[in-house]
Formats: C-alpha cells, structure tokens, sequence
C-alpha cells in the first residue's frame, strides 16, 4: 500500500466517457477483469463491449453513467491491486461522487451501477430535449454570491461551482442568454466569456427535483448495504464537505445533488486540507485544472502507462 492515509482519489464524472474506456486496464489487470464482470452481471448489459468498441450508446445519459463508473471502479481496482496504490480519502464531480463512495466501500459496485443508470434515465426524462441548457462561464475570481444574484428571478441556476475560474450555469434554454447579458452587465465586458455545453439535459437545476422522490425510492433500497461509516471519507457535492457517518443523510444528500449545486470548489478544499497528494483517475482528466485554481498538483491517471509512472513517483516519496 503506498502511502494510503496522506492520499486521496478523485473521479470525474460524465462528459469523461471515451470510446476505448478501460480496454488497457481491462488487458492489463485481473481486478479490472473482475470489476466489469460484476458490473455487467449487475445491469444485464455487456459493458466491456459498450465501453471498448464504438457504441453511440456512450453519448446516452443512461449508458454512460454506469459505464463510466464501471471503468473507473475498474482503474481503481487495478491499480490497488497492481501496484498497491490505495487512497484514505475519495471524491468526486456529480456521476463521480458514485465513483467514489464505491471506491471507499461504502457502496456496493452492483447497487451503484444499477442506480446511476436508474439516475440517467430519470434525469434525461425529467426535461424535454431541448427545453433545457447548460454553459459554462470562464473568467477570474469568479464570486458564486455575484453569479447567484445575477440570476434572480431567472429559471436559470448555478448547477456546478466547479473553481474560481469556472461556473456553470443551469436552466430553460430560453433564459439563458438573458442570464449571460445580466452577467456581463455585473461581471464586466470582456471579463467573462460563455461556453454552451452539449448536454441533453439542465442537469443539477431545480428542473430536475421532480425525479428526486422516485430516486430517492430507488437509493432506500440500498439503505442495508450502505457503509455510512465508510462514506464519511468520502465528500459530498451537494453539502461541499465530507459526508456525515449516517445513512439517512447520505440518502438525503445523494437525492439532493441531483437538483442542487454541485459544490465542487468546496470539495476541493475539503479534500486538500487532508492530503499530501491527490490523483485524478479516470478516462479524462477534467479535474485536474480545477484544483490547480487552488495551488494544488494533481496527477491523472488515464490509462496504464501513466497508472505506472505515477506509482513509481509515488512509491519513491
């Protein structure tokens, strides 16, 4: 175990999905093997040939929730068992959360691939396509208080506080030039800039809070095998610190999260405060460049070339 309890592993969520997911790590390690094997007995669904082929079903919410998930347990298995990396501490951007309450052991892999695809589903169905949209504001500084502000009155909200150079905002796509216009007119000309996210969905807007009761079913039926002991190394999006050693309240916060601000930023700093070294595993590494708003280093793993570098850099700490 390398240095496991000055440690922590961070996952990113969707929009990370790549055709070839885990194909490496799936050659290269038996926990991999296993992890994929368990996933796909869970949902009745070959992941490995969703995840390593060419499959459209990658660009679904509901298909690319459990397989990004599956990859990533798959990763994080393999590079315990290969290489003896292990993390006291884990956390996670929106999907990414389930990663890691997984990768704790808080969360049993087949519960929790059965849940995010239940999750995708309800999520793409809560919103007509095209009714709702997502962008991103990029500048310096950004204030979540100012941003929010902005927004009065608008069915348009912050739906990711991600760092202080990235905001995304959440809502009706009609309002959401209106909310861009207000915030130049607050942020300044020329400060801010706009980035139209290709989603399907208003993810984490009050858009999404009338599948949080049936979600919330979903989730109290996992309440026996969840760990709540074990979630407490885990942070939540929704709270934006570590999750309370109490299953209800796990609940409540996984419900939440759907609708609410992923409070990323917040996480973030939870997370450093317990660490001497953060690694971003995953088939993308968006979360990188968040915490370096923060003076934090992180190394990403992606595949299993830099699974083994990064281990030997850590191994020779």
């Amino acid at each position: 175990m390398a240095a496991a309890a000055s440690t922590t592993i961070v996952f990113p969520g969707q929009g990370s999905q790549r055709s070839g997911m885990g194909r490496d790590f799936h050659e290269w390690s038996q926990a991999a093997r296993d992890a994929y094997a368990e996933a796909s007995d869970a949902l009745g669904l070959d992941l490995c040939a969703l995840c390593f082929g060419d499959d459209e079903r990658l660009g679904l919410t509901e298909f690319a929730q459990p397989a990004i998930l599956a990859t990533e347990i798959a990763m994080q298995r393999a590079l315990a068992a290969e290489l003896g990396l292990e993390a006291a501490c884990h956390g996670g951007h929106s999907l990414g959360e389930y990663t890691a309450l997984v990768a704790a052991g808080a969360l049993p892999l087949a519960d929790a691939v059965c849940l995010v695809r239940e999750r995708g589903r309800l999520m793409q169905e809560a919103v007509p396509v095209g009714r709702g949209g997502m962008t991103a504001v990029i500048g310096e500084d950004l204030d979540q208080d100012a941003v929010a502000h902005a927004l009065d009155g608008l069915a348009v909200a912050i739906a990711n506080d991600n760092a202080s150079t990235q905001i995304v905002l959440s809502g009706l796509a009609r309002e959401l030039p209106i909310a861009e216009q207000r915030l130049t007119a607050t942020l300044g000309d020329g400060r801010v800039r706009f980035v139209e996210l290709p989603v399907s969905a208003p993810f984490h807007s009050p858009l999404m809070a009338g599948i949080e009761p049936a979600f919330e079913g979903r989730l109290e039926e996992t309440r026996g095998r969840l760990d709540a002991a074990r979630a407490a190394s885990v942070t939540s999006n929704f709270s934006g610190g570590f999750h309370e050693p109490d299953a209800g309240s796990v609940i409540a916060r996984l419900v939440h999260q759907i609708s609410g601000t992923v409070r990323w930023r917040a996480n973030m700093e939870a997370l450093a405060a317990r660490s001497r070294r953060i690694l971003e595993v995953g088939p993308g590494r968006p979360l990188r460049a968040f915490f370096k708003t923060l003076g934090v280093e992180v190394q990403a793993i992606t595949d299993v070339r830099s699974a083994t570098r990064v281990a030997t850099a850590v191994l020779a700490r």
